[in-house]
């Protein structure tokens, strides 16, 4: 079975930040991801790190005012000096922290601008990130997002994020790939993850509709998950959704379709 990783940005949202690591470790988890470790010092986040084990296996790029509505700079060409600057932050807060990858979101495409301009922004961006985590020894990704989530986020498909990807040219560049995207933008989820095993670095979940629990929706997961040991993928599987009735009532899924048994909260 895949290994799972807990998205402290979504799970285990009943307690602050800093204390869902714990909670996370109480639960059996190993590792954990989430969105920006930034409103945190590294010094607070290694203490949690260090008090439970876990390991952190990706968090994003500094992508903008969060708050405000921004998800994502790196397509917008009035960004560019901040979304560089914004490499620099990550690649301090992932080499202190043991974060092998980093996440790129594209952001919304600002309005009147040329469709050129923003590819060509987008990827000098992820060029130049790609090359400051290279020196670093880490990898870059980039996530497709659905449209009905996110309305105007600029990078929706897995074959768009290849192109872009080739057209990149970096070796440490991968996709981030989210199942539930995936499935309300293009489907073929097992095929896709198949065909492109070798370019994708990190997979996500959640089920459809609601972005609740595997089990909850539409999406065969104990097929999935079977699916990812056949291909043999070796990546980390990020539980990246919305409990729908409290993290830990909802934690069943792990042993009824992926075997693996959720530890009962201390």
């Amino acid at each position: 079975m895949p290994r799972f990783a807990a998205n402290l940005s979504m799970l285990f949202t009943e307690v602050p930040f800093l204390d869902r690591f714990e909670r996370a470790a109480q639960a059996g988890f190993e590792a954990v991801e989430f969105l920006f470790p930034y409103a945190h010092t590294v010094e607070e986040i290694k203490e949690r790190l260090d008090a439970t084990g876990l390991q952190i296996v990706l968090h994003n790029l500094p992508a903008g005012d969060w708050d405000a509505g921004d998800r994502g700079i790196a397509c917008d060409p009035q960004r560019v000096d901040e979304f560089r600057a914004g490499v620099a932050k990550a690649v301090t807060y992932a080499h202190a922290l043991g974060v092998p990858q980093l996440n790129c979101l594209a952001g919304k495409a600002p309005a009147g601008v040329d469709a050129a301009v923003l590819r060509r922004t987008f990827v000098e961006n992820l060029r130049f990130a790609a090359a400051a985590l290279k020196m670093a020894k880490l990898r870059l990704l980039i996530e497709p997002i659905n449209p009905f989530d996110i309305p105007g986020f600029y990078l929706n498909r897995t074959d768009q994020a290849i192109a872009i990807l080739d057209e990149v040219g970096a070796d440490n560049a991968f996709v981030q790939y989210d199942i539930y995207h995936a499935q309300r933008v293009e489907g073929e989820l097992a095929a896709t993850l198949q065909k492109n095993l070798a370019r994708i670095a990190h997979v996500q979940l959640a089920d459809n509709p609601g972005r609740n629990e595997p089990g909850s929706g539409e999406i065969n997961y104990p097929f999935l998950f079977a699916h990812l040991d056949r291909i043999g993928y070796a990546g980390w599987v990020g539980c990246e959704y919305k409990p729908a009735q409290g993290t830990e009532a909802g934690l069943g899924w792990l042993e009824k379709l992926a075997g693996k048994k959720a530890l009962a909260p201390a």
